[in-house]
């Protein structure tokens, strides 16, 4: 762990780390909460958690949370990827509660975070099919009516879009002025009249889906913050989003780093294991340097949130996203490639870790949109 931790931290990693291993220690526990990898989210399971309080960590101890930091944050998300607890849906989850506590009204708060806080998963649909990384693109449409808003449009790529309880949709009110002026931030609960979800089936499982909004009405106060605020307020809420997925992502990073280790150590060919070869061994100790640099990447941003809440951080965010979701990658393909068929085969994580580690560097920005941002910092 590369930072001194405090007693009430210490206890947490330790009750996260025992709680994984007792619910989800073995792939037979995994394939039963998950459908066999299908289902990366398992609701019981994130509920029985949210009784244990630890799903309010991010959250202000008035809005029913624990009041902790972002370097408590990143412990617990870290522990969980790396003991493979299937609540896949706490990244979307957390970004979407923290952008409601940060810009939602009193009643939101109480709705959204309280179920957050009580195990339900949240969702935030931004991408539609003409426009993913230019977010400011979006053309689902948003329109003031009597007493509220008709939206029409459809979004795609929705994480946990299949069982959220809430969605943070980001659709067009206004076309005439700038793109990025006429975009807002509605509260859509799971249910809305004029909504369909389809899931969509990926190599990932079924996590992602298309949202189709037919005439779905929405009253006034479904409004997140201000009218034609919400590309500010989601610019707001970088820091929080990317530390999350680089969290999560280095935790999975080290789960393949181990079990890849662990593979090699044991695994024999030409009389001796193969992780004794100069290729295999200089290839883990390159990956092994490199996700040391990525724990400390993650944990330094999280002490300058702390100790900042509301800075921009954009070059350091986008960062620790680029850093972490790159070297993941490569370490859960060098694993399979290390394991040979074994890493391929769907009775072993490493081929999980690789559909896992992959499309990180695709969402939540792609790796070359958070290239663009960190070379725009320094004035490129």
């Amino acid at each position: 762990m590369p930072l001194a931790l405090t007693d009430e931290q210490e206890a947490l990693v330790a009750a996260v780390r025992d709680l994984c291993a007792r619910e989800a220690g073995t792939r037979e526990q995994r394939d039963a909460l998950t459908e066999r990898n299908a289902v990366p989210h398992n609701e019981a399971l994130s509920r029985r958690i949210g009784e244990l309080g630890w799903l309010g960590i991010p959250f202000a101890e008035e809005h029913g949370g624990m009041g902790g930091g972002a370097v408590d944050t990143c412990l617990f998300l870290e522990e969980v990827a790396y003991g493979l607890l299937p609540i896949g849906g706490i990244g979307p989850t957390w970004i979407v509660g923290a952008a409601i506590e940060r810009f939602g009204s009193p009643e939101q708060r109480r709705a959204v975070i309280g179920d957050i806080v009580a195990g339900s998963s949240a969702a935030i649909a931004m991408s539609e099919p003409g426009a993913g990384s230019d977010v400011a693109a979006l053309t689902c449409r948003a329109e003031r009516v009597d007493g509220g808003w008709r939206v029409n449009g459809q979004k795609t790529w929705i994480s946990n879009g299949p069982w959220a309880a809430h969605t943070l949709l980001v659709a067009r009110s206004d076309a005439t002025g700038r793109k990025h002026d006429g975009l807002t931030m509605l509260h859509v609960p799971a249910g809305t009249p004029g909504v369909e979800i389809r899931a969509i089936e990926t190599m990932g499982g079924r996590e992602q889906a298309d949202v189709y909004f037919t005439d779905a009405l929405l009253p006034e106060e479904a409004v997140v913050g201000e009218v034609g605020g919400a590309w500010r307020q989601l610019m707001a809420g970088l820091n929080t989003e990317r530390l999350i997925l680089a969290a999560l992502m280095l935790g999975r990073a080290r789960r393949a780093f181990d079990d890849a280790l662990a593979y090699v150590k044991q695994r024999e060919q030409f009389g001796r294991p193969i992780g004794s070869f100069q290729v295999l061994k200089h290839r883990l100790a390159d990956h092994a340097t490199e996700l040391e640099c990525c724990a400390l990447l993650v944990y330094d941003v999280a002490r300058r949130v702390d100790a900042d809440p509301q800075a921009m951080l954009s070059k350091e965010s986008s960062m620790v996203k680029l850093k972490v979701t790159e070297v993941a990658k490569a370490v859960a393909l060098d694993g399979m490639q290390m394991m040979g068929g074994y890493g391929y085969a769907t009775e072993h994580d490493m081929e999980r870790h690789v559909r896992d580690t992959v499309v990180s560097t695709i969402y939540g920005g792609t790796s070359e949109v958070q290239r663009e941002i960190i070379g725009a910092a320094l004035g490129l």
